[in-house]
């Protein structure tokens, strides 16, 4: 029924003007629109809506992520942005941060300034 509808993703900020810096102008998506209730961002073919709160929990899983092709260059251009990666205490990641799944999937987390877990992951 909604297979072929576009698809929204929602985080949360308590920031938006901290958030646009980070989704904006270090990530490289565009600016669709900017209220007092949310960035609406687009990235792909994807919009995703950074909703403005007064407080949240962050999450322990990863709330948004991409897939790229090469993931140790997209990781060293974030790391040239002070983008640092998540290493998950038993996890197995090699000394960049890089788990490689079972499949031969290789994937990397990072947070965004609210500490939104995002992820990068590179198809095997």
């Amino acid at each position: 029924m909604l297979g072929s509808s576009p698809v929204t993703a929602f985080l949360p900020s308590t920031d938006p003007v901290r958030s646009r810096a980070f989704y904006e102008g270090l990530l490289g998506l565009t600016v669709t629109a900017s209220d007092g209730f949310a960035l609406v961002l687009e990235g792909a073919g994807t919009t995703i809506r950074v909703t403005h709160v007064e407080t949240f929990t962050p999450q322990p899983f990863s709330a948004l992520g991409w897939v790229v092709q090469d993931i140790a260059r997209v990781m060293s251009q974030l790391a040239e942005q002070s983008v640092e990666f998540v290493v998950f205490e038993g996890m197995g990641q090699d000394a960049d941060g890089v788990w490689t799944a079972p499949g031969g999937h290789r994937i990397a987390w990072f947070k965004d300034p609210d500490a939104n877990l995002l992820s990068l992951t590179q198809y095997a």
